[in-house]
């Protein structure tokens, strides 16, 4: 029981909850630390989108198999694809 409490501790104290209602992450732009803000999202996973960009819309993350479509639907409000700078 000691173990679930300690989790949900960490799960309320790293502001986990509060990310969901947080602005979109730009995946053009955004460090892999920045992309692990978003919910569903593994440093894996992250690495995998910075190594790819640029892109043109999010969706060219399932499109050109950056990520899973498991991934996608995990990660698919959390994220946008801005025009490159």
């Amino acid at each position: 029981m000691r173990t679930g409490i300690a989790i949900l501790t960490v799960i309320f104290t790293c502001g986990c909850v509060a990310l969901w209602a947080a602005e979109p992450v730009d995946i053009n732009h955004a460090t892999v630390a920045e992309l692990l803000q978003v919910p569903g999202m593994t440093a894996s996973w992250a690495g995998r989108i910075v190594r790819f960009r640029p892109y043109r819309t999010k969706l060219d993350l399932l499109e050109r198999g950056v990520v899973t479509t498991e991934v996608y639907q995990r990660i698919r409000d959390g994220v946008v694809a801005r025009k490159t700078r």
